[in-house]
């Protein structure tokens, strides 16, 4: 973990964006596709920990951008060179453009400035989306990390931005992974060595502390 005051460092909100990864119904709410992710998600505290951050967020002048997983009913332009993709295909919950499924989950709060970057293919909410050149837009430095799930797309975030050259936040107690002891060994084992490890207690704290300069 980092010290409060490095972390304070890092998380300026003029230069932080907060971003969600498919924190949307079909994956984590309560009719989602992946019944065990949705529940680790809500028992684990996950989804309580995101819509507090976003709350705050909001609060602070932190920019908050919502990244959706969906596709077309067509299907055009959808991946399927991974088995994961093939076997979404077949789920009962489909993540289809304009439908319930794919509308950010009821408690976290979608507010007029947030951004919401919805992508039709691969595995990253970055890699391939409007995210890296809308972050340079905003000033960002800092992206902190929340959302599911910590199989495949935290992960791909976290090496994306690192790779981009953005500081990388990880929320130990805001991200969510199958099985539920999973998440905190890829935390410690591969996400620590790239990116700073924070909890949502600690980034609360550094935004509500002495008022700093707030986005315009």
């Amino acid at each position: 973990m980092a010290t409060r005051e490095h972390l304070a460092e890092q998380l300026d909100p003029v230069s932080t964006v907060l971003m969600t990864v498919e924190c949307q119904r079909g994956v984590v709410g309560v009719d989602s596709a992946l019944p065990e992710l949705a529940k680790v998600a809500r028992s684990s505290g996950a989804l309580h920990n995101i819509a507090r951050l976003v709350a705050v967020a909001h609060e602070t002048g932190v920019q908050v951008l919502h990244a959706v997983a969906e596709r077309r009913p067509d299907g055009r332009g959808a991946s399927r060179n991974a088995r994961l993709f093939r076997a979404a295909e077949r789920l009962p919950v489909q993540q289809h453009s304009g439908s319930t499924a794919v509308r950010i989950v009821e408690g976290i709060e979608v507010a007029d400035e947030d951004i919401v970057v919805r992508r039709l293919h691969g595995l990253s909410p970055i890699a391939g989306t409007d995210v890296d050149a809308l972050l340079r837009n905003l000033g960002c430095r800092t992206l902190i990390v929340t959302g599911v799930s910590a199989n495949v797309a935290i992960p791909n975030a976290v090496f994306d931005a690192v790779n981009l050259g953005y500081t990388a936040v990880v929320v130990a107690d805001g991200i969510a992974g199958v099985p539920a002891e999973y998440t905190p060994a890829m935390i410690r084992n591969t996400l620590a060595l790239v990116a700073t490890v924070a909890t949502t207690d600690d980034i609360v704290s550094c935004w509500k502390g002495p008022r700093r300069a707030t986005r315009a």
